[in-house]
């Protein structure tokens, strides 16, 4: 299996990719693979419960970058094409790190390369994408941000302000 090289932008989740931010998935980049299409997971070993997934996504075009933003519906055609499977929260698509109020968790973004599309139908599950990931992936690489969310929530900017 060919080793890729996974990349962002951040060693600690910035705001904006998180549930006290907009949620917006980030951009991977990936390096090294020669195969036609990625899949992607993102999970967080440190959850109360166990390994909490955050994000499944498959069929992407390796093009060198997973762009931010991908929307959350189960098939996408902006900013890249893509088929996007239920997280943990029970929802399609990227939900970005929500880890307790205090905690630091690891997430890590595991990225797969795929010699051809995934037969697999948008909304299916981690364990559906690992069964068909075990006889298509090409590549393998991961990295690891982390992410401790306040004890006390963040005010919008103005709030407690009179006039």
């Amino acid at each position: 299996m060919q080793n890729l090289t996974i990349e962002v932008d951040f060693d600690r989740f910035p705001r904006e990719h998180t549930c006290d931010g907009e949620d917006i998935s980030p951009r991977i980049r990936v390096l090294g693979s020669d195969a036609p299409y990625l899949a992607v997971i993102m999970d967080d070993p440190d959850a109360p419960r166990g390994t909490f997934t955050h994000w499944l996504a498959w069929n992407i075009p390796s093009t060198g970058e997973i762009p931010a933003g991908i929307p959350p519906e189960p098939r996408v055609f902006h900013p890249v094409p893509a088929v996007q499977g239920t997280n943990d929260f029970r929802k399609t698509g990227y939900a970005g790190p929500c880890s307790p109020r205090g905690a630091s968790h690891r997430f890590f973004i595991r990225v797969w390369s795929l010699a051809q599309e995934l037969d697999l139908p948008p909304g299916s599950g981690r364990t559906w994408l690992l069964d068909a990931l075990a006889g298509a992936a090409t590549g393998y690489g991961e990295t690891m941000a982390v992410y401790r969310r306040r004890t006390v929530p963040e005010s919008p900017p103005g709030a407690g302000t009179r006039t």
